[in-house]
């Protein structure tokens, strides 16, 4: 009985997976700001400096590329995932999920799991276009390991994306997760190097998750001084930023699944 109930479930989320990733690409959000708009954004701030180097050795086109994709991780996760997940609640979906037997958890691992399909692509989509339009060049291991890291970032913040998609209101959800995913994407250094801004910012970022999701994709493919040199902040241990983000993951996580909660209780109550 417990294997069949355990089959079921899997089956339910399996099927959960490849719903959600089918009918995300279907979506304008998707394809304009989880494909179309990195690799737009890439040919606007990388191309012109992709042949310039940093004095540590490090292709200005490979900082952009990882400044980029830390952006379309993050857009990925929190608008797109968020605004989402505030629909389907707007629209009463998860009321409808929850009179059948679909477990509860198939719904989000569907989510996640489409996110991770996602990221693929938008992580391919950006690579390709980096390295054959703009000359970026890295090893086989760089690559995967890019890649790796981006798509990861994007499981890690989805749960961000999620809590704001329980906790605002369905039509307030898309205001507040641009109202915070710009300014992370800013203070944290993405696009401008913190070191051309003021020391404040750069101050600010040594608090935000995004700024140490940054620092660990930066140090999979520059050199430690050219790093130092973009934030002026210096240069920690990479263990240390990703302590940060997985940290700040499991902090999402919590707070997203105590809104999801939340919100089954007042359903039923």
């Amino acid at each position: 009985m417990t294997t069949t109930l355990t089959g079921s479930r899997l089956g339910f989320a399996r099927l959960a997976v490849v719903t959600e990733a089918r009918a995300g690409l279907r979506r304008p959000e998707f394809a304009v700001l989880g494909m179309t708009l990195p690799v737009i954004l890439y040919a606007i701030f990388g191309l012109p400096d992709a042949g310039d180097e940093l004095p540590g050795g490090t292709p200005t086109g490979v900082v952009m590329l990882a400044g980029i994709g830390c952006y379309g991780a993050l857009t990925l996760g929190i608008v797109v995932f968020g605004e989402d997940v505030a629909k389907d609640r707007g629209r009463g979906w998860l009321r409808t999920l929850a009179a059948t037997p679909v477990p509860t958890g198939a719904y989000q691992l569907g989510k996640l799991g489409a996110g991770f399909v996602h990221g693929l692509l938008m992580v391919t989509a950006l690579c390709l276009f980096a390295g054959l339009v703009g000359a970026v060049s890295l090893t086989a291991r760089e690559w995967v390991v890019l890649g790796a890291l981006l798509v990861a970032g994007v499981l890690a913040f989805s749960p961000l994306g999620f809590a704001i998609a329980y906790l605002a209101r369905p039509r307030a959800a898309v205001v507040v997760t641009n109202v915070l995913f710009l300014p992370l994407s800013f203070v944290s250094g993405l696009f401008v190097p913190l070191s051309e801004l003021p020391d404040v910012i750069g101050q600010v970022a040594r608090w935000l998750p995004s700024h140490h999701f940054g620092q660990v994709v930066l140090h999979a493919v520059a050199d430690d001084a050219d790093i130092a040199r973009l934030t002026g902040l210096g240069t920690q241990p990479v263990g240390v930023h990703v302590a940060w983000v997985l940290g700040s993951a499991v902090l999402f996580t919590v707070v997203a699944l105590a809104a999801a909660h939340r919100e089954a209780v007042t359903r039923r109550g």
